[in-house]
């Protein structure tokens, strides 16, 4: 009995025995890179746990704005102490005379502190070039005078640039055969999502002291210093996004009190994002608590007016578009007086001028009439209901898009909308189920001021390897499909430049701008109610300079009353912001004449 007993005992703590030998097998072993589901690497845990490190660079690719400067991080030449100091001598008063700060402050920094630490904390003290020279002359150990990489903390672009997190399970469902630590920043909006890819870490650039369980050296006072030793990563994303302008534009939304709604500005050369701008700000410390964390700009809005675009287009092609023929521009839609226009009998042109509902409301009818598919048609060929973002095939990514987050426009819902003379008729005036971004209505009138080229609208231009040389370029490229002919361009933009200069015209305000501009402008009911008013959505959409176009200009301020505005001075500060960047621009380009 005894006997038995003790074979059982034996046998268990064999069994206890052998699942701790194959535990210390699975964490040693097998899973020392994925240990646990959330795929920790113990490596890195362990080797984390024995040093001490300043990370100077986390490894992450950056943007650059067209000219080559960053948009979201600056290097930062700093004073980096590390804790040992506190346990012995080091000439801190030769430092603090380098630095010409106080001695007990540069002590105080060090002072009871576990992890290396930077000089000035959250607002670190830059040193110049020559302060850099002699620290690191002086050899001091623990002490570095260190270049390190910070994200800028600002609110530039924040939306199109969009924003990173550790995520763990997102980052083994979007790359299961990458060897990442679990503590690798991975793109959760914006172009660090579209691109995040490329923007993936090769390693980080550190400084690493070994230390012992309770804190003290491993091997000597030595800190050394390791990088990935790679030229060409991380690379950079240059983007279209013009420094100088994205500034100024942010500047100015704020400035017009834009609560909700913001601009786009398109370079027509290239055909590419200038400058974009989307408000409400974003929420840095919990972005997706607000409605910051969207770019309103690449959302669905209802458009109003400046769909009387659209329907001008068609009517153009279908013979509608004559001055001979005059409607009542002193009723609404549905044949009722108007108590707020009285604009008397106007024929085409001047009806597209002030935006009278009631003559477009009948022509899309008419349209309707011809054929119940034009305006979609229509929509389309001017780009509005197209993804207008660039896309293409990017070496195994097929159908790569710079901007994901884009969503494409619509006229109708339903095959029965199209065909209710009363659904058509509030769509002749953008209203009903009409909606598009304001990247989209950027676009159209990029389309229009290039004669009926229809382009897909760039926010990257190429991707450049660390050293400078170049991965890939993004070339410009047509949006597929058909667009209007050259003459019915022609005849568009006659109609939006009668917009500005007509006496009666709704962009009449923009006649003595710097740049002659030619526009429609557009304001929408949106159905909401406050304080037992409805809300609209105000638009002022154009293109400069008319004779000879280069950039295309949307403001947009969302769910606000009617009486209040803001995108008409916005529109008309931002075209004088960008005459004077232009001009600047000349001034340094035009060659010096010596006497």
């Amino acid at each position: 009995m005894w006997r038995k007993r003790a074979i059982a005992i034996t046998a268990f703590f064999l069994l206890i025995l052998g699942g701790l030998l194959a535990r210390l097998v699975q964490v040693q072993l097998v899973e020392t890179e994925h240990f646990t589901k959330h795929h920790i690497n113990l490596v890195e845990a362990s080797v984390k746990q024995r040093s001490q490190e300043m990370v100077l660079d986390n490894g992450r690719g950056g943007f650059l704005d067209k000219d080559g400067y960053s948009l979201t991080q600056s290097t930062k030449t700093v004073l980096i102490l590390f804790p040992f100091l506190q346990n012995m001598e080091w000439d801190s008063g030769e430092i603090a005379d380098i630095m010409e700060v106080s001695e007990y402050n540069l002590i105080s920094a060090v002072k009871n502190a576990k992890e290396p630490v930077v000089f000035g904390g959250d607002k670190p003290i830059t040193l110049t070039a020559k302060q850099s020279e002699k620290i690191n002359k002086l050899a001091i150990p623990g002490v570095f005078a260190v270049d390190k990489k910070y994200n800028l903390k600002n609110s530039f672009a924040e939306q199109l640039l969009g924003i990173t997190g550790q995520n763990e399970e997102l980052l083994a469902k979007r790359y299961p055969d990458k060897k990442l630590s679990y503590d690798t920043l991975v793109g959760i909006t914006g172009l660090e999502k579209s691109f995040d890819e490329f923007l993936l870490p090769d390693g980080e650039a550190k400084l690493v002291y070994h230390v012992d369980a309770a804190g003290g050296p491993l091997f000597g006072i030595n800190v050394k210093y390791v990088e990935p030793g790679n030229p060409f990563y991380p690379v950079n994303i240059k983007t279209t996004i013009d420094k100088n302008l994205q500034e100024k534009a942010e500047k100015l939304v704020d400035e017009q009190g834009i609560q909700k709604g913001g601009l786009v500005l398109l370079d027509l050369k290239t055909n590419s994002i200038a400058a974009m701008v989307s408000r409400p700000h974003m929420d840095t410390n919990n972005p997706f608590k607000t409605d910051g964390i969207n770019n309103y700009m690449l959302k669905q809005q209802i458009v109003g007016s400046v769909f009387k675009t659209v329907v001008a287009a068609a009517a153009i092609d279908h013979k509608l578009d004559g001055n001979k023929l005059t409607y009542d521009c002193s009723r609404k839609i549905n044949g009722d007086p108007d108590p707020v226009y009285q604009h008397g009998m106007l024929n085409f042109t001047n009806s597209f001028a002030v935006s009278c509902n009631n003559t477009f409301a009948t022509i899309a009818k008419e349209l309707k009439d011809i054929d119940e598919n034009l305006l979609e048609e229509y929509a389309e060929k001017l780009s509005l209901t197209t993804i207008d973002g660039w896309q293409g095939d990017v070496y195994h990514t097929i159908d790569f898009k710079q901007l994901p987050e884009e969503e494409k426009g619509r006229v109708f819902l339903s095959e029965d909308a199209k065909r209710d003379k009363n659904y058509v008729a509030l769509t002749g005036i953008g209203q009903n189920e009409v909606r598009v971004t304001p990247l989209a209505v950027a676009n159209m009138m990029a389309t229009i001021a290039r004669g009926g080229q229809k382009e897909s609208v760039r926010v990257a231009s190429e991707i450049d390897y660390k050293n400078g040389s170049t991965l890939l370029k993004f070339k410009q490229q047509k949006i597929p499909g058909e667009t209007i002919s050259l003459k019915t361009a022609e005849k568009l933009q006659h109609l939006l430049r009668e917009v500005v200069v007509n006496e009666k015209g709704t962009g009449r305000w923009f006649q003595d701008l710097p740049y002659e501009v030619a526009g429609k402008s557009g304001t929408a009911e949106t159905g909401v109610m406050k304080d037992g008013k409805q809300l609209h959505n105000k638009w002022f959409a154009g293109y400069f300079p008319y004779n000879n176009p280069r950039y295309a200009l949307v403001t947009v301020n969302l769910g606000v009353f009617s009486d209040k505005g803001g995108v008409n001075p916005l529109f008309s500060e931002m075209v004088k912001a960008v005459n004077k960047h232009d001009q600047d621009i000349s001034a340094k380009e035009s060659p010096v004449r010596i006497p």
